[in-house]
């Protein structure tokens, strides 16, 4: 496949996938419920967090988190109602109660300093970084560890931020800053579509390497790296984009 065919294949692919047909059966569906950009975020934080594995599982789970947190995530979090759930009630696979609880207060920690988890964004500078999802991230486990006696929890948030390919999180801030008013929401302006990291996983990196588009075997942060800046020489002020693009694809693979 030379360069302009891969090239008309992304486009076509992208633009195939990144229809609103898609929202019902993918968990961006959890923070589009929501008109307040607070419950966006979490929304999206949490939805993300348990997006692994079947799809199916994981908009099955995300119906009864968002239940369980009376479908106002902000409110819930804010009012610490999850300190009245039981910690061994569990929520996705690996991650119960107990988690999402040492989750939520540091979130709360973050939106009673800032305001709002965007604005957590601005005060660490992550527009000014290369990386803008693992800086963030690192302020989030701090704020985490902090919230709870200097204990992290890497069923939140990966804690070897050198290696992860922070799929999820990268996942969470396509649909917060991605504007294109079609799947991603856009609510973010902290930093920009063109800042923004493919959400690396098994499933993508396959496909890329089938591609050619990676070398890498390792589903890793210097994968996501390699990967992204490949993307960007098709479209720099959107590379992610493709990441439709590789999910369309490899569905016919």
């Amino acid at each position: 496949m030379t360069r302009e065919e891969l090239h008309e294949l992304l486009d076509t692919e992208a633009e195939r996938i990144n229809n609103p047909r898609f929202i019902a059966d993918d968990p961006v569906q959890f923070p589009r419920r929501f008109s307040d950009p607070r419950d966006i975020e979490i929304a999206a934080l949490l939805a993300a967090t348990i997006a692994w594995g079947n799809r199916k599982m994981i908009c099955r789970d995300g119906d009864r988190l968002m239940e369980m947190m009376d479908n106002a995530p902000y409110r819930f979090m804010m009012e610490g109602a999850v300190e009245n759930l039981d910690p061994d009630r569990n929520i996705h696979r690996t991650f119960f109660v107990r988690n999402l609880r040492n989750y939520l207060r540091g979130l709360r920690l973050i939106y009673e300093r800032y305001g709002s988890l965007q604005d957590f964004g601005r005060h660490l500078a992550i527009g000014e970084y290369a990386a803008p999802a693992w800086k963030l991230v690192e302020g989030i486990n701090a704020a985490i560890a902090e919230a709870n006696d200097g204990c992290a929890d890497p069923q939140c948030l990966p804690a070897r931020l050198d290696t992860t390919a922070l799929k999820r999180v990268n996942m969470a801030l396509r649909w917060l800053v991605r504007d294109d008013g079609i799947v991603d929401m856009g609510i973010w302006d902290v930093i920009t579509p063109a800042q923004l990291y493919i959400p690396l996983d098994v499933h993508v990196g396959d496909v890329s390497r089938q591609l050619g588009l990676l070398t890498r075997k390792a589903d890793d942060r210097r994968s996501v790296v390699e990967l992204t800046e490949a993307l960007r020489e098709f479209r720099p002020e959107d590379p992610v984009i493709y990441d439709y693009a590789l999910f369309g694809i490899g569905m016919n693979l």
